[in-house]
This record gives structure tokens, C-alpha cells and sequence, in this order.
């Protein structure tokens, strides 16, 4: 039994495709941050991933919608961030 070669072209297209809509996303979002909530946003990144994505998906369909028709300051990512992230759980022991 012969398996197929695997295909090399269509792999190349795809991280060609994955690079210009990653390229496209920082474009908008150059857009609607200013270098400090940029700045932040970034460090974000290296800490939480997941975070800084949600982050990015909501400011881009915030954009997408009209909702968002200006640069967003720091100080304003800080207040999207507290909303967006998951609120911590408290665990309380009682010891007697």
C-alpha cells in the first residue's frame, strides 16, 4: 500500500495565507490602539496568549460593527481587559 506524497505547495499557501491575515490583523489594530495600549497589548502576549487574543478579536469586531471609530488609550485597554478577563475563584479553608 502506497501513501501519497505529501503536498508541499499547499502547505507553503497556507503559511503564506496565515502570514497576510496575521500582517492584516496588526494593521487594524495599529489602527485602533495608540503606541501605549499597543505596548501593553504586546506584553500581554508574552504572558497570556490567550488573552491578548480575545482581547484583539473583540477590538476588531468591536471595529467591524461600528462600535470603535477611534484609537483606544491605555487607559481604556486596561478597563476592556478587566472586563474581558475571567474573574479569579477565591478558595477559603477553615481550619478548626
Amino acid at each position: 500500500m502506497s501513501y501519497p506524497p505529501p503536498q508541499q505547495p499547499n502547505d507553503e499557501e497556507a503559511r503564506q495565507r496565515e502570514a497576510e491575515a496575521a500582517a492584516m490583523r496588526q494593521r487594524i489594530l495599529q489602527s485602533l490602539l495608540d503606541p501605549q495600549a499597543r505596548q501593553r497589548l504586546t506584553n500581554i502576549r508574552l504572558v497570556k496568549p490567550e488573552l491578548a487574543t480575545a482581547v484583539e478579536n473583540y477590538l476588531i469586531n468591536a471595529a467591524s460593527t461600528g462600535r470603535l471609530n477611534r484609537a483606544l488609550t491605555d487607559e481604556e485597554l486596561k478597563q476592556i481587559l478587566l472586563s474581558i478577563q475571567q474573574p479569579k475563584k477565591e478558595f477559603k479553608f477553615d481550619r478548626r
